[in-house]
């Protein structure tokens, strides 16, 4: 049996997906959680072979849980599934460990596929989306470009997102400036938002 733990905040998908799963005849789910900081301990108390995480989830992502699994519990193999089908989020949790990145509007039946794939040490990936992200290469931003985005893209004046990251003005203004720059955009609102897209942020 291919013992699945089951990470997914929103309960009707979660127990959709457990239905789909606890239909196979080789697949048992072994745990559900709702919070990306529950990852690690649900998978250390019931020892599953493969983790099916979505991506945005309360108490840290799924991509931060990948990470962490590889940490923890390296033979258990992670299957990514989200809605966000951003070339970015593949190629960030690829870097953790992810073993697959499955998009949730695919066909029901390809889940099981790709379980008992992952769970043989297979990697599966959308095609579409390995070779977008393969085209669009990595995020140009620096860790602190990054920082600044996201602090700024909600509103937030050049001197909140000073203060908040110990920073004078002057650099978070440099910062923005750079950012733009690399993404071509017309200011930090439209930086953020490329960067978003992107699943660079």
């Amino acid at each position: 049996m291919i013992r699945v733990l089951i990470a997914e905040d929103q309960a009707m998908i979660r127990g959709a997906l457990a239905a789909l799963l606890a239909g196979e005849p080789d697949i048992e789910v072994v745990a559900q959680v709702d919070r990306g900081d529950q990852v690690v301990p649900a998978a250390l108390e019931s020892c599953p072979d493969v983790a099916l995480l979505d991506i945005e989830m309360p108490g840290g992502d799924g991509i931060m849980a990948a990470g962490a699994l590889r940490q923890h519990l390296p033979s258990c193999r992670v299957l990514m599934l989200t809605v966000f089908g951003r070339p970015g989020y593949m190629r960030r949790a690829l870097e953790n460990g992810a073993m697959g990145f499955l998009l949730k509007d695919a066909p029901p039946d390809q889940l099981a596929v790709a379980v008992r794939s992952v769970a043989a040490g297979e990697k599966v990936f959308d095609p579409k989306l390995a070779v977008t992200a393969l085209s669009e290469g990595v995020s140009p931003l620096t860790r602190r470009e990054q920082d600044v985005l996201v602090l700024s893209s909600d509103g937030a004046s050049i001197d909140d997102v000073a203060g908040r990251l110990h920073l004078s003005s002057g650099t978070v203004r440099n910062h923005l400036s750079i950012a733009i720059q690399k993404l071509n955009a017309r200011n930090r609102i439209e930086a953020a938002r490329i960067a978003e897209e992107k699943g660079w942020l």
